[in-house]
């Protein structure tokens, strides 16, 4: 057990005797834990997450992307022409690039159009395949358990740590593209997808609304993810099993004769936050999209919540 993970066992309010050697009876009658002590676990939880170097990692890869992305539009047009010919059509990812010379805020969304099908779904099925499977294989997760939350608690906790880090990734590309934009290229008022002139403020607000669409796109995945997590002991099989389904996934959403199950695949309506830049705002696919991860969120949720509370913990 590594020592970010003992000091996770002690923080989560283990008893002492259950992890020092002490007789079992001291710690088989645990007091009731105060009301915030989930809060406490789920803290404890999301810090774990973040300061492990395979975290810190796939965060810095995300960050570097939007950098790489405004480097590389910047030197093509360089010459005054335009990026890639000016191609890409209304409301998909690649018809952000042209503008982002006129105005680094569409770097933004240019960024997060770019990392949403492949990147940011594979970093939270990294995550999220590893936070019941990670701990089995590593022996900790007997230790999380003789506290006293209970597996529902700590399937809570781990539950609520995925969902933050799929914000915490999302706001890692937006900040770093909203950086690089504002030093490579101009900013001011934004024209919108439907062809309205905002502010600049207001176009800022939208790309915070942009982020806030894109992480809870990505609940969805997250959520099988941790319900694979619950099927295995090994943390490597779960999160090569998630990222698989991602790419997998991807690939049936592009097949025409597979048309029928497209708007029941998670990965569908990812794109569909480009509504959210016109004027008026399209709902439609954005409420559709939503709805979708929610159903995801029910379903394997639940599945994940029936298995780890029947599963036998042998490490």
């Amino acid at each position: 057990m590594s020592r970010a993970d003992e000091t996770r066992v002690a923080d989560t309010g283990v008893p002492k005797a259950a992890h020092t050697g002490a007789p079992a009876g001291r710690a088989a009658h645990p007091s009731r834990p105060s009301p915030l002590w989930a809060l406490a676990l789920f803290r404890s939880e999301l810090t774990v997450t973040l300061r492990r170097w395979r975290t810190l990692v796939l965060l810095g890869v995300l960050a570097l992307i939007p950098i790489l992305i405004g480097i590389a539009v910047k030197i093509e047009t360089s010459d005054g022409g335009s990026f890639g010919g000016g191609h890409g059509g209304e409301g998909e990812g690649p018809a952000f690039f042209p503008q982002i010379t006129n105005n680094g805020i569409f770097l933004v969304f240019a960024s997060l159009a770019a990392t949403l099908p492949v990147f940011l779904p594979m970093v939270i099925g990294v995550i999220a395949g590893d936070a019941i499977a990670g701990e089995a294989g590593s022996g900790t997760l007997r230790y999380l358990l003789v506290a006293p939350a209970g597996r529902t608690r700590l399937l809570l906790a781990k539950f609520t740590t995925t969902m933050a880090f799929c914000l915490i990734a999302t706001l890692v590309v937006a900040l770093s593209s909203l950086v690089t934009g504002a030093l490579l290229f101009p900013l001011g008022d934004v024209t919108l997808i439907s062809g309205i002139t905002v502010s600049f403020d207001e176009a800022l607000l939208r790309a915070l609304g942009v982020a806030g669409l894109v992480a809870l796109s990505l609940v969805g995945i997250a959520t099988v993810g941790l319900f694979i997590s619950t099927l295995t002991n090994s943390g490597i099989a779960a999160m090569a099993t998630t990222v698989g389904l991602v790419v997998t996934t991807q690939i049936l959403d592009t097949i025409p004769q597979l048309h029928a199950i497209h708007p029941y695949l998670f990965p569908h309506y990812w794109l569909s936050f480009a509504d959210l830049l016109r004027e008026p705002v399209y709902w439609d696919e954005l409420i559709k999209n939503l709805g979708l991860q929610g159903l995801y969120v029910a379903v394997f949720g639940s599945a994940a919540w029936a298995r780890f509370t029947a599963k036998d913990i042998t490490a």
